[in-house]
């Protein structure tokens, strides 16, 4: 995992959530913690949908994260207190087999992660000790922007930390592997890679390309006066629940048809020659992901060139392919995206981020039209519940790690 970049730590360390959590902790505990670790959300420049279709996706981790506080403890216990519900707890033994609880949702993510670390260290021969816990975090929840990969990712850098793991043992990658096998089997969601990936393995200032199906990244630097606008449209989405999984299986189906493991083996030729029998909306669907892998392709490209001209082009066509072949936005989120690729141009872009049906608009742009494109929002779009846009202003950050200290 990544040691945070120095500004980051040195936030984090004078920050009020800091603070407050490690306060929280030891009321409940009865002592202070011993570490504190992080893990950051996310947000997907260009590359919807493509990650479990083994494609291509152009993310970067953001300045928003998941805090754990943490302490070994004796015996087998581990004990868990959210303090962003409502001081919630959770507490299991790791000798018991551990099931999912239908009346604390949030606890899944963290008893699916450290069941697939118990297991992963088992085959190694190694146990799994216990470990007292504390979670915050600012990630805005259903807002497309990961709060669950965060939540995953930092309860892994926790056990890592907690047990003194070196990246022999777990490294960020395969802690993005476990995390996404918790919320495939434990959770329910069957999402990609991406999301657990970039949080475990962002790079400072850059953008990652990742190839879903090696697991090969690429750092793709952003330009220093490029802000990552993000827009939360105030449509909650929810991924377990809402036509995602529905997704899945109508790519899958398309595969089959087509006779390849998965979309990320299907080219535009082939695409429209072999279509006879395919029903129009999986036809749609797959047109969606092969075209979307060869935008994502050039706009990493295009981006690492500072052509922000083509870059524009590529996410304004990667909206309307998500608009129009894969069905996952919504009108409020197809107005967010006009307001903001009006206000910028060809200076950046802009397009829906996320699973769909709601959450959030992602634009580049220079940090000189920000107040520019957040006068626009205030003046132009309201949420179907009335309420304006929420804007975070972010730059790419550094993967999960440790904090010093």
């Amino acid at each position: 995992m990544n040691v945070p970049h120095p500004a980051i730590a040195d936030l984090l360390a004078a920050s009020p959530a800091a603070t407050a959590l490690h306060a929280a902790f030891a009321r409940h505990y009865g002592q202070p913690p011993l570490h504190t670790v992080r893990a950051p959300g996310r947000v997907n420049l260009i590359g919807e949908h493509t990650d479990y279709n083994g494609g291509f996706v152009l993310p970067c981790a953001i300045d928003y994260q998941t805090l754990i506080a943490l302490r070994p403890r004796p015996g087998r216990q581990v004990r868990v207190l959210a303090l962003d519900v409502g001081l919630a707890t959770d507490q299991f033994d790791l000798d018991a087999p551990l099931a999912p609880r239908t009346d604390s949702p949030w606890a899944n993510y963290v008893r699916g992660m450290v069941q697939q670390v118990q297991q992963h260290l088992a085959r190694r021969g190694q146990v799994l000790d216990g470990l007292d816990m504390a979670i915050t975090g600012d990630v805005p929840q259903g807002a497309g922007l990961s709060s669950s990969a965060a939540l995953e990712v930092a309860v892994g850098q926790a056990l890592i930390t907690a047990q003194g793991l070196d990246a022999g043992v777990l490294d960020a990658v395969t802690v993005a592997q476990l995390a996404q096998r918790a919320e495939n089997g434990f959770v329910g969601c069957q999402c990609g890679i991406m999301d657990q990936l970039i949080s475990a393995c962002g790079v400072e200032g850059h953008a990652l390309l990742i190839d879903c199906e090696s697991l090969v990244t690429r750092p793709v630097p952003l330009p220093a006066d490029m802000a990552v606008f993000i827009a939360h449209s105030r449509v909650q989405r929810g991924l377990v629940d809402s036509a995602y999984n529905q997704r899945r299986q109508q790519c899958e189906a398309a595969a089959q048809h087509y006779g390849v493991p998965s979309l990320r083996h299907l080219d535009e030729a082939t695409l429209l020659a072999r279509r006879g029998g395919l029903d129009n909306t999986a036809f749609r669907r797959a047109r969606h992901i092969v075209t979307e892998n060869r935008r994502t392709l050039a706009a990493a490209d295009a981006l690492a060139a500072g052509d922000l001209a083509t870059l524009s082009q590529l996410m304004a066509q990667s909206h309307a392919s998500m608009r129009d072949d894969f069905e996952i936005t919504v009108p409020a989120i197809d107005h967010l995206v006009q307001i903001l690729q009006d206000t910028v141009g060809d200076q950046g872009g802009a397009r829906m981020t996320g699973g769909g049906f709601g959450g959030c608009v992602v634009a580049l742009m220079p940090h000189a039209l920000v107040p520019q494109a957040s006068a626009a929002l205030q003046r132009h779009y309201r949420a179907p519940s009335g309420e304006q846009a929420t804007v975070y202003v972010c730059h790419a950050s550094a993967g999960a790690g440790a904090l010093p200290g």
